[in-house]
C-alpha cells in the first residue's frame, strides 16, 4: 500500500460482508466504524482492532500488543491491538477478528452506557 487510505479503502471493501464500514480520520490515523461503532485503527499502514477480557486471549496468543502512547511521561495502553498481519492474506480470518473486535466494542459501549445513567434522587415525602 502507497498510503494510509489506501489501506484503509482496501480494509473498508475487505470487510464490506460485515456491513456499511466508515472510515473517520482521528489520532493522525483513522477508525474503521460500523453501525457507528469503532471496532478498529489504522495508524502508519497498520490494523489495530478493539479488545477486552473476551478477545484479548486472541491477541495475546499471536504474541502482539495494544497500540501506546506517551502522555506525560508515562506509557498509555489503548484497548486496540495489533492485528496479525497473515489477516491481510486470509479474508475470512480478518472478517472473523474484525466482527469479535466489533462485538467487544459493542460491549464496551454497553458497559459505558450503564456507567453514565444519572443515579435517581430519592422522592421527599
Amino acid at each position: 500500500m502507497t498510503s494510509e487510505s489506501e489501506y484503509a479503502n482496501h480494509l473498508r471493501d475487505a470487510l464490506a460482508p460485515l456491513g456499511d464500514i466508515r472510515v473517520r480520520r482521528m489520532f493522525g490515523g483513522a477508525g474503521l466504524f460500523l453501525e457507528d461503532t469503532m471496532f478498529g485503527l489504522i495508524s502508519e499502514d497498520s490494523l489495530f482492532l478493539k479488545a477486552d477480557d473476551e478477545n484479548r486471549p486472541d491477541f495475546e496468543a499471536e504474541g502482539l500488543q495494544p497500540i501506546t502512547y506517551e502522555r506525560l511521561g508515562r506509557t498509555i495502553a489503548l484497548s486496540y491491538w495489533e492485528a496479525p498481519e497473515h489477516l491481510l492474506d486470509d479474508p475470512d480470518a480478518l472478517l472473523r477478528w474484525s466482527r469479535r473486535a466489533w462485538q467487544a466494542a459493542r460491549r464496551s459501549a454497553a458497559g459505558m452506557s450503564k456507567r453514565r445513567r444519572p443515579k435517581r434522587k430519592a422522592q421527599r415525602k
